[in-house]
């Protein structure tokens, strides 16, 4: 690995490319070797992942929109599959539709550091290009492995959120990196492609904040398409701006840390294994993943507090992260109204806690009922969770074995207390019950119940299981129909 450090430099300076951060990315994806057996094994897991998650929230309204614009451009020849129907459209519109069947429920894969993000949204893209083209599973996978590693590197080197710039900033770059070492692109083509998805895919993190709608599903699957459309580009010989990251006018400069910053982005060698996939996790529960190990901890803790009733208060001790983008820190009215959104409430890490306690479970759908949301129990326990900044716990999120967990103390109104911590959720691969492939297995099954026939869940698994060794004509079929005739069910300009 290597330590590339990363500032603005003027326009007088000339930084040549060969120093650039894109052209540092471009080289990883045209170079990497094929992908290692462990990483192979969870490029496997992660594509069950997002099936299972995409199959669960075909029928919510972000996703059939999304579906219903994909199927206005359907591909004469070739084309990509839309997930949960038999349609194959052009592959910047299949990665549309399914990046929001994915991203939906925010319920996939994730990777916290200086920033956050989930790596998941770079399948999407990738395959949808694999399918147009007709390329084979070895080359998917590889081209996965890529695209989380730019990821993790990014993440780990470069923080957004502190900008308020919103995390498919990464997204961007990492997919049209995966992408570029898909199609065997050379680094020129790789450099321009990052280039101009990343000037493409800066955005607020707006979307993440207040009253949040469906555009925090729609985000993600907007930067895979526009990674697709600046690849296109790229190879058709159009350029980006450049440097991107370190003119005086880009990225740095004026929407990160300014003129005087300094960033430092580990990356592997030209060559070196991608492995960058083994740092990321996946979520038992649909909620943020700083949620995760509370959600685990109300379970633990809902016997030994009993009547709910006595609770007076609850103060949840967490990282700096977590209490100002899920917690009270946020200062955000709408994490405590119960007539808020899905999408804000599964922010909400008051409203998670409450009725996790409350439950003594999770799910999906359930946990987020409107009519679950106003019960006057629920609100009045809700309205009772606080949290709080605890400089153990930023240091621990940003640790190098991290922890995105915190400790409860729970006020009775006898006057006792309740107290417990988890550092990491239960799922966590050094969690009490780490996600192995049976997990993703038995998760896939969970989700597709009642909505994918048995004999199309086994077809998928059996082809995501090989996936490695895929001839084309399997790639092309690595899609779950659940039989939908393609009916649209909004109207827009398509």
């Amino acid at each position: 690995m290597i330590e590339h450090v990363v500032k603005v430099h003027p326009s007088s300076a000339r930084l040549s490319r060969e120093k650039q951060l894109a052209w540092k990315l471009a080289e990883i994806a045209a170079r990497a070797p094929v992908p290692e057996d462990e990483v192979t094994a969870m490029v496997v897991n992660r594509v069950l992942d997002n099936a299972a998650v995409a199959v669960a929230s075909l029928d919510r309204p972000p996703v059939v929109a999304a579906r219903d614009q994909a199927l206005r451009h359907r591909a004469p020849e070739r084309g990509a599959a839309v997930f949960g129907t038999g349609d194959r459209v052009s592959p910047e519109w299949a990665a549309w539709a399914n990046g929001v069947a994915v991203r939906e429920l925010d319920f996939h894969d994730t990777f916290l550091a200086a920033d956050y993000s989930h790596p998941g949204d770079n399948i999407p893209p990738i395959l949808a290009v694999a399918q147009h083209l007709g390329l084979d599973g070895a080359a998917v996978t590889r081209a996965i492995a890529v695209a989380y590693e730019i990821q993790v590197a990014l993440v780990t080197g470069v923080c957004l959120h502190e900008h308020k710039i919103d995390h498919i900033a990464h997204l961007g770059p990492s997919a049209a990196a995966g992408i570029g070492a898909l199609l065997g692109s050379p680094v020129e083509v790789i450099y321009q492609a990052i280039g101009q998805a990343l000037h493409t895919t800066t955005a607020t993190r707006q979307s993440r904040k207040g009253e949040i709608s469906s555009w925090k599903a729609y985000a993600p699957a907007f930067a895979g398409k526009a990674a697709i459309e600046a690849v296109d580009r790229a190879m058709r010989g159009q350029g980006a701006p450049s440097p991107i990251y370190e003119g005086e006018d880009g990225v740095i400069a004026w929407l990160l840390g300014g003129p005087d910053a300094e960033y430092r982005v580990p990356l592997p060698e030209p060559g070196e294994q991608c492995r960058g996939i083994l740092r990321t996790y996946t979520k038992e529960h649909s909620a943020e993943y700083q949620a995760q190990a509370l959600i685990d901890l109300a379970r633990d803790l809902r016997e030994r507090i009993g009547d709910l009733s006595r609770v007076e208060r609850v103060t949840i001790h967490t990282s700096h992260h977590t209490h100002h983008v899920i917690g009270s820190g946020a200062n955000d009215p709408q994490k405590y109204d119960p007539a808020a959104s899905r999408e804000t409430l599964d922010h909400s890490l008051p409203y998670i806690f409450a009725v996790a306690l409350e439950d003594g479970r999770w799910h999906h759908v359930d946990s987020y009922r409107p009519e679950r949301a106003v019960r006057p129990g629920t609100v009045a326990l809700w309205r009772k969770v606080s949290t709080v900044e605890d400089p153990r716990w930023t240091a621990a999120y940003h640790a190098a074995e991290p922890e995105f967990g915190g400790r409860v103390v729970v006020e009775l109104a006898d006057g006792t207390t309740v107290e417990a911590d988890k550092a990491v959720a239960d799922a966590h691969p050094a969690g009490a019950r780490p996600f192995g492939r049976d997990q993703y297995l038995a998760k896939f099954a969970a989700l597709a119940e009642g909505t994918v026939p048995e004999a199309e869940q086994r077809r998928f698994r059996e082809l995501a299981e090989r996936l490695p060794d895929l001839k084309p004509a399997e790639v092309a079929g690595l899609n779950v129909d659940t039989g939908s005739d393609g009916t649209p069910a909004t109207e827009g300009i398509f």
